[in-house]
């Protein structure tokens, strides 16, 4: 609602100045050429350069300033509910790990299994949100880090987000200089997509060499035209499926961002193959 009377007010705002600055510097040009008949068209363009000047600094002014304040609200407000979540899950976490010494009843073990894969959900929640403001604030986001261990990572969360998928890794390793996070969340969004168009097929192959990482499914593939449009931001190659189309036009945006080759293989009803090649230094 906030933000909803910010930019009415904003609009009024400018309007009511552009009217104003508009009918000032329409009477300047009638005042010096019809009332004082001036004579000199050079001194009086260069008055009217300078009214332009201030006033498109004032407009400017107008628009941004209450914007600016209202975006680093909500980045303070951000990083307040960052601090604030950072509790509860410790919280959860440490309790959880304490109900488990102390039972061994089967039911239990399940349902403190169940309240895990909650918390690691609401864990990979606050480190997009951290990731974010770091986006936001442009602070530095890269890191030395192992793609293999990443992955194997990802794979043991997505694992329990997918009980109904097997996961085939091949990994070497390979240590990169990259944003971390970034990564992960393209991961996630590359096994996602072959999740939702594996179909009857419930195999995920993922392979890490020493310079590329593929992920593999058997699926509903692609054809020729479908892999034209499939990086495009919000299209879908099955509108049934749930979810917007953006995760590959993401992918497809940190990697060239972060200087990585993406390659994507795909025939209809054998599969898709989507490969990220890293230029190690």
């Amino acid at each position: 609602m906030l933000g909803i009377n910010l930019f009415a007010n904003l609009r009024l705002n400018i309007f009511v100045y552009y009217v104003l600055t508009t009918t000032v510097f329409l009477f300047i040009v009638y005042y010096f050429l019809d009332v004082l008949v001036v004579e000199n068209i050079y001194l009086l363009a260069v008055i009217l350069i300078c009214f332009v000047a201030l006033s498109g600094v004032f407009i400017s002014k107008l628009a941004v300033d209450p914007l600016a304040e209202y975006v680093k609200n909500l980045q303070n407000l951000s990083k307040e509910t960052l601090h604030e979540l950072n509790l509860p899950i410790s919280t959860i976490v440490t309790n959880l790990q304490m109900l488990r010494k102390g039972t061994q009843d089967e039911k239990t073990l399940k349902r403190l299994a169940r309240i895990d894969s909650a918390c690691e959900m609401l864990k990979q929640r606050y480190n997009e949100l951290e990731y974010m403001i770091k986006m936001q604030s442009k602070q530095e986001i890269k890191e030395s880090f192992s793609v293999d261990a990443l992955v194997q990572e990802r794979v043991a969360f997505l694992e329990k987000v997918y009980p109904q998928m097997n996961f085939t890794l091949e990994v070497q390793s390979m240590e990169i200089f990259s944003d971390k996070t970034g990564l992960s969340k393209v991961i996630d969004n590359i096994i996602d997509n072959g999740v939702k168009y594996s179909q009857d097929s419930k195999n995920i192959v993922i392979k890490v060499t020493e310079n590329s990482l593929s992920i593999k499914d058997f699926g509903i593939g692609m054809d020729e035209v479908e892999i034209v449009k499939i990086f495009d931001q919000f299209y879908q190659t099955n509108t049934t499926m749930q979810g917007f189309g953006i995760g590959l036009s993401m992918v497809k945006r940190f990697c060239d961002e972060n200087d990585i080759t993406l390659t994507l293989n795909s025939s209809p009803n054998v599969g898709t193959e989507v490969e990220l090649k890293f230029k190690i230094k």
